[in-house]
């Protein structure tokens, strides 16, 4: 049977991801010539929870998010939105994921059209996924929640800064009704003051609105500020996970302890526990 629309509370999960991709040139019927990129891969992420996902370039982060999105097919195992599998053959049944999981690029500059307004970017999912409504005050409320003034709803993408741009692209994912958002290195091309900002708008949505965020990031200190719980990512599959602050102050796993290594010294100390977490 076909969902037409998911729970609120409906969390995303992957279980058992298994992938592999054959070598250019190489026979296919030769197994020795496949790489795998993901070996039993386990996540889930839940609504009113940002997970941080790290890990070194060739971990399988890219992968992990395009079968997360549907946009490919593991080789095994499954991807469940609220413990229904995720069924992306047919139009109905990707309308109804595209409305609950929605993505965050890493560059909006260049993945939002040049030639469409602010309000018609943030507009133009709502006409496609055929979300019920007021557009006009889907849009507005949608732009209110990442900070964005209404005086920019005629802007176009090369008239915003950077950190407008992808304030945008977070309103455009949050206007479908969207209740987990998967982005990937979305702070990266970003200065700090911006980064902050961001990162601001994130933690917002995640406690104010109860949305998920499925962060990747290369950048650890953005990810100790906004993610409660992490998971480093080695090898195709999910090595450690627990607290945040925890992973990045004592990391048990070798590939954790070379991303942790590797990190810029920004702060003092152990890394310090997302607001979240903290108690009063």
């Amino acid at each position: 049977m076909t969902i037409d629309a998911y729970a609120p509370d409906a969390a995303l999960e992957a279980v058992g991801l298994q992938h592999r991709y054959r070598r250019a040139g190489g026979s296919p019927l030769r197994r020795a010539e496949h790489v795998h990129v993901l070996s039993g891969l386990d996540i889930t992420i839940s609504p009113g929870a940002a997970i941080g996902i790290v890990g070194r370039s060739g971990s399988g982060k890219s992968t992990m998010l395009r079968i997360l999105l549907g946009l490919e097919r593991p080789d095994a195992g499954e991807v469940r939105v609220g413990g229904a599998l995720l069924d992306a053959r047919t139009s109905r049944a990707l309308r109804a994921f595209r409305r609950h999981v929605q993505y965050i690029p890493q560059e909006p500059a260049t993945s939002l059209d040049p030639r469409m307004t602010v309000e018609q970017l943030v507009t133009d999912p709502l006409r496609r996924l055929g979300v019920p409504g007021n557009h006009r005050a889907i849009v507005g409320s949608a732009l209110d929640s990442v900070r964005l003034p209404t005086r920019l709803v005629s802007r176009k993408p090369a008239e915003l800064s950077g950190g407008q741009a992808q304030r945008v692209a977070i309103a455009r994912a949050l206007a479908t009704g969207a209740r987990i958002l998967l982005a990937d290195e979305p702070v990266s091309g970003l200065d700090r003051p911006l980064r902050d900002e961001v990162l601001r708008v994130f933690g917002q949505i995640v406690r104010e609105q109860g949305v998920g965020v499925g962060f990747v990031s290369h950048d650890l200190d953005a990810v100790s500020l906004l993610c409660g719980t992490s998971c480093v990512l080695a090898d195709g599959r999910i090595v450690e996970h627990g607290p945040t602050w925890e992973l990045l102050s004592h990391p048990r796993h070798e590939a954790t302890c070379s991303i942790v290594d590797a990190r810029p010294r920004l702060r003092t100390a152990s890394a310090p526990r997302p607001e979240a977490d903290r108690t009063a």
